[in-house]
């Protein structure tokens, strides 16, 4: 598990709600989806325009990346939710370049494949934590295709690819038991290569399918077809990538953390803006929240949810929609009986052991959180104040934000961390709660 914040920063005071909350929320773009169609647009035959796009940490070091690579992309607007409104021009891609992925597993995976589309060396690094995160699924599948990449043997960033301007393709094995970033990455590049690909994965299941999902429809929207066998083999022919204008959706999994403070409180949230129907994962929120005791509906505002102050214990399959567990994992340690969380031993994988983590923050505030091999099990208990660590983790600071609404003198170490792909959480948390301000320390 990686280690709590380092650096001094003064915890973040979790507010209390002792009324039930009644807002209408408006989140920024999905950041799944902004990186995707960035890579897309920068792969095009042409200029784009991306409405919507989150801009946020991991968005920001994908667009720095594109540029290094001699991409002209320019912000041409701002809104007042956190999006921008970006054109996306493709140029000749060339190094020698260095491209810092900070700690976005979207960045680190989508990046390179594209890259070794360049002429030049290509150097990868990112965060300390960063090189924690596996990484050889990517480094060994772009050997494989005829890519020259230079490594430590680790598995691990750095690494460097030395670009040619092309890529040979073809078939290539890979496992992606650990992360379905490792397919969406080879799939967003492969109509681009010589021989497009055939990616067949082996190990266990890939989790988180939906994402792939999310990929595959998003690159039929730029004329990209792939074609599946089975729930193991993804195949993409050589193909032009057309250059089309897109708007991006709401962050269904960043609107999670307001939706369940709504069944925290017994209160009502809208979330402006909500698809009526969507390709991404983060919308299974409503139905797992709906299991633990809320209502939903339809408004002209959005998507309604509300609460009646009692959350039920559930039992999970959350293999599908694994960035969802530290919002329902929170939940699960407020609620009236125990749940267990299934399916998510990917989690250890990503920016901390998220599985470790939540166990570690729960019990160290009185809480009872067992990990199993591919989950977690917890048992609610009474609850105390005291500092939530975050280990990096933007979905760890949302977490005890949510434990914050119930339990009194909950403080949340490095709260800056939710920057990463929800700008601004703080006030965001606040303005929900009718705080004209953001609480300080």
């Amino acid at each position: 598990m990686t280690e709590p914040t380092d650096a001094p920063v003064d915890p973040w005071p979790a507010p209390a709600s002792t009324d039930p909350v009644d807002a209408v929320v408006a989140v920024p773009g999905s950041k799944s989806a902004s990186n995707r169609a960035l890579i897309l647009a920068a792969l095009s035959d042409g200029e784009s325009t991306i409405r919507g796009l989150l801009d946020a940490r991991d968005t920001q070091l994908m667009m720095a990346g594109l540029r290094l690579l001699g991409n002209d992309v320019h912000v041409v607007e701002h809104d007042d939710v956190g999006n921008v409104v970006v054109q996306v021009v493709p140029h000749f891609m060339r190094g020698p370049t260095t491209i810092d992925v900070g700690l976005a597993g979207t960045v680190m995976r989508f990046l390179p494949p594209a890259a070794a589309l360049a002429h030049g060396e290509i150097l990868f690094d990112g965060d300390p934590h960063a090189r924690n995160r596996p990484m050889a699924t990517v480094i060994e599948s772009l050997k494989e295709l005829g890519v020259t990449v230079r490594d430590r043997g680790n598995g691990r960033l750095p690494f460097a690819i030395d670009a040619t301007g092309e890529v040979a393709g073809g078939e290539v094995f890979v496992d992606a038991s650990k992360s379905s970033q490792f397919i969406s990455g080879l799939l967003l590049s492969a109509a681009r290569f010589n021989a497009g690909v055939t990616v067949h994965h082996v190990g266990d299941p890939v989790p988180s399918m939906p994402h792939i999902q999310l990929t595959i429809a998003m690159l039929a929207d730029h004329g990209v077809e792939v074609r599946r066998q089975g729930q193991a083999v993804w195949h993409v022919d050589p193909h032009d990538v057309t250059a089309v204008n897109r708007h991006i959706e709401p962050d269904l999994s960043n609107a999670a953390p307001f939706l369940a403070a709504a069944l925290v409180t017994g209160g009502r949230v809208s979330i402006m803006d909500w698809p009526e129907t969507t390709a991404q994962p983060g919308a299974a929120i409503r139905t797992i929240l709906e299991q633990m005791g809320a209502t939903t509906s339809w408004t002209d505002d959005g998507l309604v949810l509300n609460g009646s102050g009692t959350i039920a214990g559930v039992d999970l399959d959350l293999s599908e929609v694994g960035e969802l567990t530290p919002t329902i994992a929170a939940l699960a340690a407020l609620a009236d009986s125990p749940s267990r969380l299934r399916g998510i031993a990917h989690l250890r994988g990503h920016e901390t052991d998220r599985l470790a983590a939540l166990a570690a923050e729960i019990n160290s505030l009185g809480g009872d959180a067992q990990e199993t091999e591919d989950g977690l099990v917890i048992t609610p208990r009474p609850l105390h104040g005291g500092v939530v660590r975050t280990y990096h983790d933007h979905r760890l600071a949302t977490a005890g934000a949510i434990l914050g609404l119930r339990v009194p003198g909950i403080m949340v170490e490095n709260i800056d961390t939710t920057s990463k792909t929800l700008p601004d959480f703080p006030r965001r948390w606040s303005a929900m709660l009718g705080f004209p301000e953001a609480p300080t320390a």
